[in-house]
């Protein structure tokens, strides 16, 4: 953090100016929150740059994507680490991912941990680390893909089923729902995971012309009567609720977050459903959310809400509104949107040539809605159509603080002992945590924010968040890097600290 960083609001109310935003926000819904949830997905699956580069160039690529969702204003970062029952993590219970290595099996060379490594490196920038698994999928492609001969599909064929060229664990098992809970149990326990976020497939999406039947031995086996949708639903339900419990029972601070189909149901399928007409996460999945999210088996949800803002079949003006007014206040709501897509589709009645500053005003002016998640977040870093500007010089223009959780009657310590160094021509603030146990707990303190407010603000005043200028793990910042340190004369600095249920502390404040 550097001079230029003390004056930040002052600069980016000048960029928005020359870039011919509107200068100040008026409107509600255009006025940055404090907390908001600014997440990115990237995705493994169907990548090859991974397999393509060494570690240390992966290292290297991984740094860069989370400088640039850093820099557009993101605070989360959902990273796939089980696209296919693999892994980018050395695991007891899958095999390494092909989409790290190019071969399901192949360990990386030299040995290193992605999951851990985007893990330190999200968590050093400030941002929450979820690690995202695909539940079900096995291959992607059965005639492509190898699958080695050890593998559990292959000692247990009947507890697995192909469809449309691939190959998925079937819900029906019991063993497969414990086995994966063994995997998640597993990652909680070694890595210190805000969430874990899984994906929008649980039954194969339906292929054309193939109507599904690959589960009609499980159903012969277990179904006793039930009508067979309901009883699919309920095999996905079981799963669900023991991952909620597993992931809970381990470390209750984690969060349980899914990312569904963004239609439940069609309202000519159901009073309670959107006004819509695509496929439905209910009928075509067998994925009820709403139950989900009733009986607090999620903590949240992101809807894919992926299409146009009136696409008739899903126009997601309509069914965000849906999701905001369905999905009970103690689940937080996310929107998934597709960055391309918004950017392509003009806007014309905003008399805009995308789409980006409607469903932005849309998520924010909506009660439930708490933030947006960007499919996928290579488009952003690869600024497609400007976007990750966009975000930058106004949609994500100030640090932002994940949403809170748990009882908010509850702070963690504020942070001691703050003052001000000077080192090699810099200006340091610092500080001293909280200190934790050996044990690890949900008010331990594990980030720290940084304030700093111009002679005449009132510093006592933390709910602007243009007076934060970081959000990091470590006790020091550079708050002015000019060789005179009367350039910061006058000023307040404040620190809190955040628990890991992004709950904060009051502030610890030093005048200059």
């Amino acid at each position: 953090m550097n001079k230029k960083n003390s004056i930040f609001r002052i600069i980016l109310l000048l960029l928005a100016i020359l870039a011919g935003f509107p200068a100040m926000a008026d409107s509600a819904e255009l006025q940055n929150p404090k907390r908001e949830f600014r997440g990115a997905w990237l995705h493994v699956i169907g990548q090859s740059q991974y397999m393509n580069m060494p570690p240390a160039k992966c290292k290297a690529y991984i740094q860069d994507q989370l400088n640039k969702l850093q820099a557009a204003g993101c605070n989360a970062v959902i990273f796939q680490v089980r696209p296919c029952a693999d892994a980018l993590y050395p695991s007891e219970h899958e095999t390494w991912s092909q989409w790290l290595t190019g071969k399901r099996g192949k360990a990386p060379q030299p040995a290193w941990d992605p999951l851990e490594f985007t893990l330190q490196e999200a968590h050093n920038r400030g941002m929450e680390f979820h690690a995202w698994l695909n539940p079900y999928r096995v291959s992607s492609n059965l005639s492509k893909d190898f699958i080695p001969e050890n593998h559990d599909s292959k000692k247990h064929p009947e507890r697995y089923f192909k469809y449309d060229g691939k190959l998925f664990f079937d819900p029906a098992y019991q063993e497969n729902r414990d086995f994966i809970c063994k995997v998640v149990d597993d990652i909680v326990t070694r890595y210190d995971v805000d969430a874990i976020h899984i994906d929008d497939y649980f039954y194969p999406y339906p292929a054309a012309g193939n109507p599904f039947n690959a589960d009609a031995a499980s159903y012969a086996k277990f179904g006793k009567g039930m009508n067979r949708n309901d009883w699919r639903r309920k095999n996905v339900d079981l799963l669900i609720e023991q991952l909620y419990t597993t992931i809970k029972d381990n470390k209750p601070w984690v969060r349980f977050g899914i990312s569904p189909f963004g239609i439940w149901r069609n309202k000519k399928n159901d009073p309670r459903g959107s006004e819509s007409s695509g496929l439905q996460n209910y009928d075509d999945l067998y994925a009820d959310v709403l139950l989900w999210a009733d009986k607090g088996w999620v903590d949240y949800v992101v809807p894919q809400l992926y299409w146009s803002l009136d696409l008739k079949a899903a126009p997601s003006r309509k069914l965000v509104k849906w999701w905001n007014d369905n999905i009970p206040e103690k689940v937080q709501l996310y929107i998934g949107q597709d960055t391309k897509r918004t950017m392509d589709s003009p806007d014309p009645g905003n008399n805009d040539k995308n789409e980006l500053d409607t469903k932005v005003k849309l998520s924010r002016r909506l009660k439930n809605v708490d933030g947006n998640v960007w499919w996928h977040g290579y488009w952003v870093t690869d600024n497609y159509k400007g976007v990750a500007d966009s975000l930058a010089l106004k949609y994500q223009s100030t640090i932002a603080l994940p949403p809170a959780w748990g009882d908010q009657k509850v702070k963690p310590e504020s942070p001691k002992n703050l003052h001000i160094e000077r080192y090699d021509g810099k200006t340091f603030l610092e500080w001293d945590m909280p200190a934790n146990g050996k044990v690890e707990k949900a008010e331990d303190a594990v980030m720290n924010v940084v304030y700093s407010f111009f002679p005449g603000e009132d510093a006592d005043d933390i709910s602007d968040p243009q007076t934060i200028i970081a959000v990091t793990p470590f006790t020091r910042v550079v708050i002015s890097d000019d060789e005179d340190p009367e350039s910061i004369k006058g000023m307040t600095f404040g620190v809190t600290t955040l628990d890991r249920l992004n709950r904060e502390s009051l502030p610890r404040k030093l005048k200059n």
